[in-house]
């Protein structure tokens, strides 16, 4: 399951990929309550995602947050890693948070392992594929066709 904390990180980069071509920096205030997030929290997940070089801001009257790449470059895997760590349902199946679980007699033979190992690289192939302009995509289409 996905933390909120990454959750939102998600839904605030795919509001600054909306506009991205606009050029205009969104404010705090303008993504959460468009998005529904809490603002404090939003603050704060914007400052992690702009020290991880994901978004830039600009002070001022005009400024804002924007993406500080293109939409096609961000890929979910990339967002969920930095905002809410592995991708994998046990750890003893992470790339980068790998811990041995205390319950498992085998990690070689055990059965459980190799499914959510399988598990895992389904979900990390998706993902790693996943754009932030392939998320705006499937929104649209969906949109579309909720609309018929």
């Amino acid at each position: 399951m996905l933390p909120k904390k990454t959750k939102y990180a998600i839904k605030a980069l795919t509001a600054l990929a909306v506009v991205y071509f606009d050029k205009k920096p969104l404010r705090i205030s303008q993504i959460a309550e468009t998005e529904k997030i809490p603002r404090k929290f939003l603050e704060a997940i914007l400052l992690e995602l702009k020290n991880q070089g994901f978004v830039g801001s600009k002070m001022g009257a005009t400024g804002g947050y924007y993406l500080a790449k293109h939409p096609e470059e961000i890929m979910l895997s990339h967002i969920i890693r930095s905002t809410g760590g592995p991708i994998a349902l046990l750890p003893c199946v992470s790339l980068n948070y790998y811990e041995k679980c205390n319950e498992c007699k085998d990690e070689i033979t055990c059965g459980l392992r190799d499914v959510v190992l399988e598990v895992r690289e389904a979900s990390l192939k998706i993902l790693s594929k996943t754009s932030l302009t392939d998320v705006i995509l499937r929104e649209k289409r969906l949109l579309r066709k909720n609309m018929k």
